[in-house]
């Protein structure tokens, strides 16, 4: 693996060129909303879901500038839904990426209009990549983050995950929850990659295996993370999942079951790369993601 390569790498290019997507909305007239949305963009973060997607699409033969637009677009529809998430009608939360909330900055209705204004950006990213260039490829790499999106991804996560009904089916429930809630958007992001790639089926199907399992171990560490770190470290507030009463795999069967099912679904993780790279692929970029979120503590 080249420098260029590197997760730290396709990060700090994704840092670098993400700014050059703001000007629509830092000249608009959207006032404060505006500028909330620029700040919960320009936050940080760790930028998995893009970083995921720009290695995909390079281990698929496609060039980091073509699928920029298409990283930049999956970065803002994750942030819209953390401004969304934090909301104090959703979970009520004033600590975001170690810094206010959007909403305890900038106001509530401040923050849901940046929301929304991210959202909407972030197709209009999508559509103007098409205007330039559109092919099967493309769009299909569109249709698979647009998907992830809605109810058939974050959207219908969050309903199910404040459905007064989680009790009636728990286990089910949870699985059900992280799956769109967290999953969809890491699988829409590998395979929006993939797709840009033109990946056949065999390949798309390995990927698809795979983020399935990074996309469920990763919502599974945020569950240990809750409970094992600090507010300080971990850059939110640590401690609301069991205050509030929420379903997770920590509350649902306790530290110790919640690490093993976390270390049974990185093995798959790292199963299905095995699978990619005895194809021929180069997987060694996706292989150090999957490294980093193994040990991560934030």
């Amino acid at each position: 693996m080249t420098a260029e390569q590197s997760p730290d790498s396709l990060k700090a290019y994704i840092d670098e060129h993400l700014p050059a997507f703001l000007p629509a909305i830092a000249k608009a007239d959207g006032g404060t909303a505006a500028e909330a949305a620029a700040y919960s963009l320009a936050v940080g973060g760790k930028r998995i879901r893009p970083v995921l997607l720009l290695a995909t699409a390079q281990m698929c033969g496609v060039a980091k500038a073509e699928a920029l637009p298409f990283a930049a677009a999956v970065e803002m529809i994750h942030t819209y839904s953390l401004i969304h998430d934090d909301l104090p009608a959703m979970d009520n939360d004033l600590l975001r990426r170690g810094r206010p909330s959007c909403h305890a900055a900038f106001g509530e209705a401040n923050a849901i209009l940046a929301g929304d204004g991210l959202l909407n950006l972030a197709y209009e990213t999508l559509f103007e990549a098409l205007v330039v260039k559109s092919t099967p490829e493309r769009l299909a790499a569109a249709a698979e983050l647009a998907r992830a999106a809605g109810f058939r991804g974050m959207v219908g996560g969050q309903c199910l995950d404040l459905s007064e009904s989680l009790h009636e089916e728990p286990d089910k429930a949870l699985y059900a929850i992280q799956r769109k809630k967290t999953g969809a958007l890491i699988r829409a992001a590998v395979l929006a990659g993939a797709r840009l790639g033109a990946a056949g089926d065999d390949v798309s199907g390995q990927l698809t295996d795979f983020a399935d399992a990074l996309g469920l171990s990763f919502q599974i560490k945020d569950d240990l993370l809750d409970v094992q770190s600090t507010s300080g470290t971990l850059g939110k507030t640590t401690g609301k999942d069991a205050r509030d009463g929420k379903l997770t795999f920590v509350t649902r069967y306790g530290g110790r079951e919640a690490e093993r099912i976390f270390a049974a679904e990185m093995a798959r993780a790292r199963a299905a790369l095995s699978e990619l790279e005895a194809g021929g692929l180069f997987v060694t970029t996706l292989r150090a993601i999957w490294r980093y979120l193994e040990q991560r503590t934030v």
